[in-house]
């Protein structure tokens, strides 16, 4: 895993999220148009937490989170999410 030259503030987490799947389980190719928008990624960055919230997710934790959680950034060419700890699931 490549350092990220970004740092969330807060209770905010930077994830990467896992790529889209290319075929189905029985072998046929999904187009780019039809591909679901992956919910499960690996954190890259997290916020130091706030007054009253302590940050329980860490670099390295595969999580899942909701379909349309945090916002779409770009860093280095590299597509990324930041969300809000409360967005997030749970740990895999």
């Amino acid at each position: 895993m490549s350092k990220v030259k970004f740092t969330p503030l807060a209770d905010r987490v930077l994830v990467e999220p896992k790529e889209a799947e290319e075929k189905t389980a029985s072998g046929i190719y999904i187009p780019d148009t039809a591909k679901e928008k992956p919910q499960r990624g690996k954190v890259v960055a997290v916020g130091i937490g706030a007054k009253d919230i302590t940050m329980e997710v860490k670099v390295g934790d595969e999580v899942l989170y909701g379909k349309y959680a945090g916002t779409e950034i770009t860093i280095e060419g590299k597509d990324y999410l930041v969300m809000k700890q409360s967005d997030i699931f749970g740990c895999l």
